[in-house]
């Protein structure tokens, strides 16, 4: 590991993460307010500062519960040749490689357990619970959800020995791909065919925001767009196409309850989980 490269991302890294973040953000807003996909149904504003809200509120809370962050956790598995790659000393530019795309796996099997497991979705149904679909949804999670998020990812850096440099990779493309892929863009439909044979693009994750249960336990990829392939849980298009198609949750239809800040707090209390458990999805409907 080059220890010039190490010592810069150690040190840069914050900065680095937030330039993307606000970067993406502002590139995605502008897409959308140029060509927007679909009409939304809330006020922007409104639904802005809330969402953006509770992003700042998950990111002091991982700031004072895990002050060091996934790429010290990353140069603490290779001080002590923790993990697979550490242990077997694999060249570097596999090594980075195999653990960008590893943890890209790990992000989807995640994803399909908090679907599948009701005491998970309970945390998850704030991501969904959301009206709209736009930039912003991409970073709309509930703290606890996030809290396990990087619990899961610190565990899985550790058993592959991920380097540092693919960890900070993978640390950009978990939020720029999320801001991008929950964008209300409209692109080409040629466009999207291309990138959605590597990358999961909006029209292929909207599906996954649908309130129909098999069209939300579909396209369950944040970065590529594999998995879903190769696991079965890919959807083409929404059944009744992207301008008709309901976003959120049956349950969760008033702005006080799925777009403020305290509903999304306490969506995860709410009621009974009912009709989303994986092992229900619509096996039968046309893909």
């Amino acid at each position: 590991m080059n220890p010039a490269l190490t010592e810069f991302i150690l040190d840069h890294e914050p900065a680095v993460r937030m330039g993307f973040f606000f970067g993406i953000l502002a590139i995605m807003a502008a897409w959308e307010f140029m060509a927007p996909r679909r009409e939304l149904s809330q006020p922007k504003a409104a639904r802005w500062a809330n969402n953006l809200a509770i992003v700042f509120l998950n990111s002091l809370l991982l700031r004072l519960l895990f002050p060091l962050g996934a790429v010290s956790m990353a140069l603490f598995a290779y001080n002590h040749e923790w993990g697979f790659f550490n242990y077997f000393h694999v060249p570097q530019a596999v090594a980075v490689m195999a653990s960008v795309v590893a943890m890209d796996f790990a992000i989807y099997l995640q994803h399909v357990i908090f679907h599948a497991v009701p005491v998970l979705r309970r945390l998850h149904r704030v991501h969904h619970a959301d009206l709209d679909f736009d930039v912003t949804t991409g970073a709309r999670f509930h703290p606890i959800e996030i809290i396990l998020s990087i619990i899961l990812k610190f565990a899985i850096i550790l058993v592959l020995g991920a380097p540092v440099l693919a960890v900070m990779i993978f640390e950009i493309l978990l939020s720029t791909a999320s801001m991008f892929n929950h964008s209300n863009v409209r692109m080409p439909r040629a466009l999207d065919r291309f990138l959605r044979s590597i990358v999961v693009t909006p029209d292929m994750h909207r599906v996954h925001h649908s309130i129909q249960d098999h069209e939300t336990n579909s396209n369950f990829g944040f970065n590529l767009s594999w998995w879903d392939r190769l696991f079965g849980t890919y959807r083409d298009q929404p059944e009744h196409g992207h301008r008709k198609m309901i976003i959120g949750i049956r349950e969760f239809r008033q702005p006080r309850q799925a777009d403020r800040l305290w509903g999304m707090l306490t969506i995860p209390f709410t009621g009974k989980v009912t009709g989303y458990a994986i092992n229900r999805r619509r096996w039968n409907s046309s893909k």
